[in-house]
């Protein structure tokens, strides 16, 4: 077909892209993403106002904090305990093939506390809690008890979100030192006891190689993505869609999209907090 000059011609291969394109929803589904990202912000921002100009509820705030920190204790502890464990046994292995089995410790301590401890204690809090506060503020949204907290003139982010948020961001890195420390214990138990390293030099290259920014690392990580894990699941819970369905795909997501956000944005601050912490 001859082209007539000055006139478009669509290019027939850009637009069958576009057709498959269009018909898997990818569109659709990044328009979604977009607008749920701007909610999320606009939940964020509420919540900075409310630590402004309202005073947090401390009693709700307790109560949360013991179901947060001190019943998630034995999952986070035992999740540590067997990532340490495995952790040294694997590296034992590779590093006993060149005779360096002392320093298994220190490959164990630098990981557990600056990656392995608040990723791992993320997920824990993610499945155990971050579920249960998106399920409850969703079920809470079906029954219509935050309209009524509504009509009471108490608004549903002083009163829900933000003593849930706190609680979170506390606990975390609390539960973070302690995965940390027992992975440590035991990989130390299994390296000494088990498969035979000489426990000073285990404990030197700890001390050594294990440093005030490797916890320092650790611990920040932990902060975010406890708040990050609160912000997710409260707001998928304000926002599930009705019946009791409904509250099970709100929980499905939470824990997924909270999963998932802690598993990438560990890569980047991984980057970002070491270059601040002065590492070349």
């Amino acid at each position: 077909m001859r082209r007539v000059p000055g006139y478009w011609h669509a290019d027939p291969t850009r637009s069958s892209v576009w057709a498959v394109v269009s018909a898997l929803g990818i569109p659709q589904r990044l328009d979604s993403a977009l607008e749920t990202l701007g909610s999320i912000a606009q939940l964020l921002g509420e919540v900075i106002r409310s630590f402004r100009y309202q005073r947090p509820s401390w009693a709700e705030f307790v109560r949360q904090l013991y179901f947060v920190g001190v019943k998630s204790q034995s999952v986070v502890i035992t999740t540590g305990a067997a990532t340490g464990m495995v952790l040294c046994a694997q590296t034992y292995f590779q590093f006993h093939k060149v005779r360096l089995d002392t320093a298994t410790g220190a490959v164990v301590s630098v990981g557990m506390a600056s990656e392995l401890g608040p990723v791992l204690a993320g997920l824990m809090l993610t499945a155990r809690v971050g579920a249960s506060m998106a399920a409850e503020l969703g079920t809470m949204r079906v029954t219509e008890q935050i309209d009524a907290l509504r009509t009471l003139a108490t608004h549903p982010v002083d009163h829900l979100v933000v003593p849930r948020l706190l609680a979170l961001t506390v606990a975390a890195p609390l539960l973070t030192g302690e995965a940390v420390l027992t992975g440590i214990i035991a990989s130390y138990l299994v390296g000494v006891k088990l498969l035979g390293i000489e426990g000073a030099y285990y404990l030197a290259y700890v001390d050594r190689y294990t440093s005030f920014g490797d916890i320092s690392i650790g611990l920040v990580k932990a902060v975010l993505f406890g708040a990050t894990i609160a912000l997710i699941c409260c707001y998928k819970g304000l926002t599930c869609p009705d019946g009791a369905e409904g509250v099970g795909r709100a929980t499905t997501e939470a824990v997924v999209a909270a999963s998932i956000t802690v598993l990438v944005s560990n890569f980047f601050l991984t980057l970002l907090l070491t270059r601040l912490m002065g590492w070349n």
